[in-house]
C-alpha cells in the first residue's frame, strides 16, 4: 500500500519507488460481444458504443463545474484502464474526453483520474470508513443542515486517511491525440447522502514517466453522474439490491447541480432489457487547462445550496 499523504511524497514530486506500470487491460471479448449482441437485438434502445461529434471552431463547450474531490481521494499511481479489480457489478464502459472550453481542441497527453465506490458504497483504502465502521462517517443524515464547512479533524480540506490497502475502482489514464480515455469499471453504488457518482480529476502541466504523472498541477475536479432511470434499473439487480443504506436520488444530492454535460451527466447507452449485460458511458468535459483547483470548489459558491428535505425522503406521489 502507499504510504499516508501525512508521509508519502506526492507523485507530483518524485516516481513512485521502482515505478509502477499497470498494463492497461480490459473486461475482456466477452463483455464487448455481449453489449454489441445487446444493441443488435429487436427492439433495441440503445448502442453499446456512443460516439460525439469532433468539435469544430463553431462548437465550444461551457467549462465543466467544479466541485469538491471529497475525503477519499488517493494520489497513487494506479496506470491502467481497467479498475475493476475483478469487484462485482454490471459491467461499465467509460469514456472521456477533455476538450480546451475556449476553443474546443481536445488536450492531449493530459492525466485524467478517477474513482468512485463499489456496488455496496465501500470506497478502497477507505473500507472501515466508508461502510460506517470508521470516525466520521455518518450513520443518518443530520437532523438540521450546517452553517459552514467543517473545521479541524478529518484535515486536509475532508481528506481522510486511508484504512486499508485496498485500491480497486481507482485509476488513471491518458489522453489520447482526440483528448479520449477509457475506463472499464463496475457501476458504482451509493451511500447515504450522496447521489450515485464518479470523481474525476485532470492533471496538466506534469510528465508521465515509468506509469506515474510527474508534476503539473490539476485543472479541473469533477463529478459525474447517471440519469435515474438507468440508476432505477441497476438498483434492483444483485449486488445492489443487497444495499440496505437509503438511496439519495440525483435531485436530493447537494451536489448535483442539473443534467446537462457542464453538470457532469453522463450520456449512457444500454439495453432495457438486459442492464445487466453493461453500460457504455461518456462525456465530454470542457476545461481551462492554465486554471489550478485544488479539489475544494464547492459548485455554485463557497457552500452548497443544501435541499430542503434530507436525501432518502420519498417524494411524494402525484393525486391520481
Amino acid at each position: 500500500m502507499e504510504e499516508t499523504s501525512a508521509q508519502k511524497p506526492n507523485r507530483r514530486q518524485l516516481l513512485i519507488a521502482g515505478g509502477v506500470s499497470i498494463a492497461a487491460a480490459g473486461l475482456g471479448t466477452g463483455y464487448l460481444a455481449s453489449t454489441a449482441s445487446a444493441s443488435t437485438t429487436a427492439g433495441a434502445a440503445h448502442t453499446p458504443t456512443p460516439t460525439i461529434p469532433t468539435p469544430t471552431s463553431k462548437l465550444c463547450l461551457p467549462l465543466t463545474k467544479e466541485t469538491i474531490e471529497g475525503p477519499y481521494y488517493l494520489d497513487y499511481d494506479k496506470y491502467r484502464s481497467d479498475i475493476t479489480e475483478h469487484k462485482p457489478g454490471v459491467p461499465l464502459l467509460l469514456r472521456i474526453r477533455i476538450v480546451d472550453s475556449e476553443n474546443c481542441r481536445p488536450l492531449r497527453n493530459k492525466a485524467v483520474d478517477i474513482w468512485h465506490c463499489d456496488a455496496l458504497g465501500i470506497y478502497s483504502s477507505y473500507e472501515k470508513a466508508s461502510s460506517g465502521d470508521g470516525p466520521g462517517f455518518p450513520t443518518a443524515f443530520p437532523t438540521a443542515f450546517p452553517t459552514d464547512l467543517p473545521t479541524g479533524a478529518p484535515g486536509g480540506g475532508m481528506h481522510a486517511e486511508p484504512d486499508s490497502d485496498t485500491t480497486y475502482f481507482r485509476g488513471f489514464q491518458m489522453t489520447d491525440r482526440n483528448g479520449w480515455v477509457t475506463f472499464r469499471s463496475a457501476f458504482p453504488g451509493w451511500y447515504i447522502g450522496r447521489a450515485i457518482h464518479i470523481h474525476v480529476k485532470v492533471h496538466v502541466n506534469g510528465v508521465f514517466r515509468h506509469g506515474a504523472y510527474l508534476g503539473g498541477n490539476d485543472c479541473h475536479t469533477g463529478q459525474l453522474y447517471f440519469p435515474e432511470k438507468l440508476i432505477e434499473a441497476v438498483s434492483v439487480l444483485r449486488p445492489y439490491s443487497t444495499n440496505t443504506k437509503t438511496r439519495t436520488t440525483n435531485e436530493q444530492d447537494m451536489l448535483y447541480t442539473g443534467d446537462t454535460t457542464a453538470d457532469g451527466m453522463l450520456a449512457v447507452h444500454y439495453d432495457p432489457r438486459h442492464v445487466a449485460r453493461g453500460v457504455s458511458a461518456s462525456i465530454t468535459l470542457g476545461v481551462d487547462p492554465d486554471a489550478v483547483h485544488d479539489g475544494q470548489d464547492w459548485p455554485g459558491g463557497p457552500f452548497p445550496p443544501f435541499p430542503t428535505t434530507p436525501p432518502g425522503t420519498p417524494t411524494p406521489s402525484p393525486a391520481p
